[in-house]
């Protein structure tokens, strides 16, 4: 078992989805994943709903309601940082913008704020308190990878580079406009997570977004369990060198990347 209690500056530590349909999502994950929900400590008026996918008593993921008028189901990455007060104004320095917070959170979960990178995607920033992260991570049912799709390398590398130290590394064997990021101290030797140029042949209409991976023991069974219960598939599925990838669309409209990993043991 994967299981993680702490997290280090710099890494994801953390995965959840808002939606407009929360019952239909948990039905649609639980059946995916494997996971069951457990609304969050407290009053509910208080946690705006929020909630957690858990497996073996453990924290996966989390969920909750859409909060404004419009606002599309969506998955969101959380970045570890150790002040988020002081990330968020070299965000503003470097180019990005702050759409919410520096925020606290409920039950002393922690500080965190929404922001979109210089290129246009959306990532969140977390300085953790009592909320612990993602407790079992690169399993079956559980996140394990997250993936920025951006039109602009180079504008990318620059301001992760300056935000939160990372370096964009591309392997020789990987192709061109695939890179991993990097940064010092980092657990695990493929990189923080993946960079990946948005291509021609990829929709017109895509924005740059950071894709969030789930393990799955079959990709081809989950691409078919997911659109037997109303997904649609985005993507694949394909092979690489560390599994099976594919990328769905859930009933709601939030899209969601599963792999089937092939990679030779949890990390």
């Amino acid at each position: 078992m994967s299981e993680r209690s702490e997290y280090a500056p710099g890494e994801f530590r953390w995965v959840d989805l808002a939606t407009t349909d929360v019952d239909g999502a948990l039905d649609f994950y639980g059946e995916l994943l494997g996971v069951e929900a457990e609304p969050a400590p407290g009053d509910p008026e208080e946690t705006g709903g929020y909630g957690f996918l858990m497996k073996d008593g453990k924290m996966v993921a989390g969920y909750g309601p859409t909060q404004q008028e419009g606002q599309p189901p969506a998955w969101s990455s959380y970045i570890s940082v150790e002040n988020a007060d002081e990330t968020a104004e070299k965000v503003k320095e470097v180019g990005g913008q702050l759409h919410a917070g520096p925020f606290d959170l409920p039950n002393e979960s922690g500080r965190m704020a929404v922001l979109q990178d210089s290129t246009g995607a959306f990532v969140c920033i977390n300085e953790p308190q009592n909320h612990p992260g993602a407790q079992i991570v690169n399993e079956p049912g559980t996140w394990t990878w997250n993936n920025l799709l951006t039109r602009d390398l180079d504008a990318a590398k620059d301001f992760y580079g300056e935000v939160f130290g990372w370096r964009a590394i591309h392997n020789e064997e990987a192709p061109p406009g695939v890179h991993m990021w990097q940064m010092d101290g980092q657990r695990w030797p493929e990189g923080l997570a993946g960079l990946m140029q948005i291509t021609d042949d990829m929709p017109a209409e895509m924005p740059p977004h950071w894709q969030v991976y789930f393990i799955v023991e079959n990709a081809d069974q989950a691409i078919e369990k997911a659109e037997s219960t109303g997904a649609k598939l985005g993507f694949g599925p394909i092979d690489v060198p560390v599994g099976r990838l594919a990328t769905l669309v859930d009933p709601q409209g939030a899209v969601v990347s599963i792999i089937e990993s092939h990679y030779p043991e949890p990390r």
